[in-house]
């Protein structure tokens, strides 16, 4: 009994030592793969990888539908935040624009909301890359909607740009004023 584990065991050693000897035959060098990725002279690549590292993605269009990959509640937070004059936003869209078919589509994410009872909006216009993602970046225009009696307010457009407001009715005195600001802090860190 006493001989048959010993052998066993030497045999278990042996067995080890020579895993170990033919493991360290083996080669451990790594090829294949780059440690950077390499460059690329692809303009859409390029753009794309611009468009990445100064803005973020919080949406992506497929079949003309709008999937958004920031949630709807977390955008309409930031929103609030980037009024900061408390103004609560409720509901928060990413709208296409495109004046006629031949034009290339735009895209705004736009945040609805309410201050002291009053309509409020803003609108910021979002990059599209190649892919049909979207982007907002901070150097992209705040479009600021503030209603004086109205109930809501319409952003104008011509040219797939905002260029003023509507009041939806025309009572006496009722108005809508627009605001726009150079630049954005909505994903400040």
């Amino acid at each position: 009994m006493m001989n048959s584990f010993l052998r066993n065991s030497a045999v278990a050693c042996l067995s080890a030592a020579l895993l170990l000897g033919g493991l360290s035959a083996c080669e451990t060098s790594k090829r294949g793969f780059p440690e950077v990725s390499s460059p690329t002279n692809d303009p859409d690549a390029l753009n794309r990888r611009q468009m990445e590292a100064t803005s973020k993605q919080i949406a992506q269009v497929v079949n003309d539908k709008v999937d958004y990959i920031t949630p709807k509640q977390d955008l309409a937070t930031r929103f609030t935040r980037q009024f900061g004059d408390g103004t609560s936003i409720n509901k928060t869209i990413i709208r296409k624009v495109q004046e006629t078919p031949k034009d290339k589509a735009v895209y705004y994410l736009v945040g609805l909301g309410l201050r002291d009872g009053m309509f409020r909006a803003m609108a910021i216009p979002l990059l599209t890359s190649s892919n049909n993602s979207l982007y907002l970046s901070s150097n992209a225009p705040r479009y600021i909607l503030t209603s004086v009696g109205c109930t809501f307010c319409y952003f104008n457009f011509e040219s797939n740009e905002i260029v003023g407001t509507s009041c939806e009715e025309n009572t006496g005195g009722s108005r809508c004023d627009l605001t726009v600001e150079n630049n954005n802090a909505f994903f400040a860190r």
